[in-house]
């Protein structure tokens, strides 16, 4: 059985830019995901365009040219493809890390398809696949979705919004645009500061103008078939609803960091502890990258801010080797 250098959890553009910066080292490796390349980017919403221009988001010297100063979701499929193909990344793509096993020099993975030894164990999983859930009856049922791909489905229906960040505004203005009734349930008292330049004026104008009602200072408390309930500063209100797009952001896989021992801080973000100099977490051999450094404050980390990442670690194994 090879001995790897290290093996990558995580083919995202973060996972990819380790392989790409294994292969400049000298050092074996193989990136292994559960999903397709790039997984979390494929799950994005089918008309998608990213915040960062298309040069922030490039890695391994690849250019990435797109129509518009600021790349679709297509587009940037396109292009982690054309990056995977120039570098010929070793990656295993629909396989399952199930369990990781050993100290750092002799770890051994195992997956629902093979085992596999390595000297380090890089996680990189992001964090795109476990949304924040809103705990309430009937979150349970068909109708309520926590990923929105397009608009098609939702033609004359009538759709509660969840949220009031990027994402749900995003969701919100497009299928109101495409005919859907649409009302947005936002726990704060504005629309969130950080929402893109180019979307917030054009989702307040639509609440101002009542083309898009919006309940501030308000939660659901309760999904019926046929209905959804909320909890506002005038009382209950009950909505007649067809679909739910609860829009509620993700998180990190806490029960992975739970099982390989990584120590978290006591703070409100449940931020994993690694050394910023290396991203080596407090568990020999097992390094941090991407996202889910940050935990809960999924935005503090990103493709263009979380690149250095891999040179990081990659120079941090280099040496110890």
């Amino acid at each position: 059985m090879e001995m790897y250098d290290l093996i990558i959890i995580g083919a995202g553009p973060i996972g990819m830019t380790i392989g790409i910066e294994s292969e400049k080292r000298g050092l074996s490796y193989l990136i292994i995901d559960k999903g397709v390349l790039v997984n979390s980017l494929y799950h994005f919403p089918t008309n998608m365009t990213f915040f960062s221009t298309s040069k922030l988001l490039e890695i391994g010297e690849t250019p990435f040219i797109s129509h518009q100063d600021k790349p679709t979701r297509r587009e940037a499929l396109e292009y982690f493809r054309r990056v995977h193909d120039t570098w010929k990344l070793n990656i295993n793509l629909y396989e399952k890390v199930l369990s990781v096993d050993g100290k750092e020099g002799q770890f051994l993975l195992g997956t629902n398809k093979a085992k596999y030894q390595c000297k380090n164990v890089v996680i990189a999983t992001g964090f795109y696949d476990l949304p924040n859930k809103m705990n309430i009856p009937g979150e349970a049922l068909d109708k309520v979705k926590h990923y929105y791909d397009e608009p098609h489905p939702y033609i004359g229906q009538k759709v509660a919004v969840i949220g009031a960040a990027n994402s749900a505004c995003d969701v919100a203005l497009e299928l109101f645009h495409k005919g859907a009734e649409v009302s947005m349930i936002v726990r704060k008292p504005t629309i969130n500061e950080r929402v893109k330049y180019w979307i917030k004026p054009n989702i307040e104008n639509r609440i101002k103008e009542g083309s898009i009602k919006a309940f501030f200072n308000a939660s659901p408390t309760k999904i019926t078939e046929d209905q959804i309930f909320i909890e506002t500063e005038e009382g209950e209100v009950a909505l007649e609803n067809d679909f739910v797009l609860a829009m509620t952001g993700y998180k990190p896989d806490y029960n992975l960091f739970k099982d390989l021992n990584i120590s978290l801080k006591e703070d409100i973000y449940k931020t994993p502890i690694y050394h910023e100099e290396t991203h080596e977490s407090m568990v020999p051999g097992i390094y941090l990258a991407g996202v889910l450094c940050g935990g809960l404050k999924t935005n503090a980390f990103f493709i263009e801010n979380a690149k250095d990442h891999a040179v990081k670690i990659t120079s941090a194994i280099a040496q110890k080797n």
